[in-house]
């Protein structure tokens, strides 16, 4: 039985006001056995996130009352919760609010209709650090990968590998053989605990680490270009706002602009004190009160 004082595990926190959108992706995250938890608002999902610390976070930037952005800010700023990856899930296309929503700390946008393929490889990127700290014997909330942690240590000390060498990397076969495994078993297992196979994560991972190099340091693209694995800056510039709908510079600038003037969390709000039900060993969905009759 589980401690009172123990969090609800949670690896996904799926805030949306829309009940159609929150089935699909639930649906989607059962392919990948990870534990689901929903809120239908932002004042709501900002409460869950805090009770149940989740591993990540899928949001809907236009909600009404609290929106995807001011969430995102309150997250951001709570010690408990600011690490916690967010990714925002959107059907507009327009830059300034991506922009935005990047100034606000989010790392990631999916956009509408979901792309099943897509999202489950998005979302493996950013469970990595689960994986990670499972691998290495330490606490985690992520994913629980249905064979034994072989894969799991597999996968870590191949991304280990291809983080301290992203400008070069192994090929294939030679970063399988530095891990001790075969190019098909490392693929398989990239494939299914990251969605993906290597060196689709390799692309990934360069433009998650071009993402955060952009908007936190002043080190001119050129320099991040090479340091990343692009053969010219204009391959850079073109890769990175192919991913987030902007340009490296538009990027930085909007960011460290929402830098200089400050965050604006909600003065008013009050950190909640609820409490949520054990989900059991099935680990169904962890609904807010009232949604699972509208889930229904």
């Amino acid at each position: 039985m589980r401690n009172a004082d123990q969090p609800i595990q949670t690896d996904v926190l799926l805030i949306d006001d829309s009940v159609s959108d929150l089935r699909v992706l639930m649906d989607m995250m059962k392919l990948k056995d990870l534990r689901v938890s929903v809120a239908l608002s932002g004042e709501r999902g900002y409460q869950q996130a805090i009770l149940l610390k989740p591993s990540l976070v899928l949001m809907d930037v236009r909600m009404p009352g609290m929106d995807g952005i001011a969430t995102c800010r309150q997250l951001k700023a709570h010690p408990a919760v600011r690490s916690v990856p967010v990714i925002f899930l959107t059907s507009a296309n327009d830059l300034d609010e991506r922009l935005e929503g990047f100034a606000a700390g989010a790392v990631d946008y999916i956009g509408k209709p979901f792309e099943v393929r897509e999202v489950l490889a998005r979302v493996g990127v950013h469970l990595q650090r689960n994986l990670t700290e499972l691998a290495l014997g330490g606490p985690s909330t992520g994913v629980q990968p249905s064979e034994a942690s072989m894969d799991v240590r597999l996968v870590v000390k191949a991304q280990q590998v291809l983080s301290q060498a992203l400008a070069h990397p192994p090929s294939l076969d030679r970063l399988a053989r530095m891990v001790g495994t075969n190019r098909r078993r490392l693929n398989e297992a990239f494939q299914a605990l990251c969605g993906q196979p290597v060196f689709g994560w390799l692309r990934e991972e360069r433009l998650r680490q071009a993402n955060s190099l952009v908007s936190g340091t002043h080190t001119p693209f050129s320099v991040l270009s090479d340091a990343l694995g692009f053969s010219k800056p204009a391959n850079f510039s073109k890769a990175f706002r192919q991913r987030f709908g902007c340009s490296p510079s538009e990027m930085r600038a909007q960011f460290q602009g929402a830098v200089a003037a400050g965050p604006t969390p909600d003065a008013g709000w009050v950190e909640p004190s609820a409490t949520a039900q054990d989900p059991g060993p099935h680990r169904p969905a962890l609904l807010p009160p009232g949604a699972d009759q509208a889930l229904r």
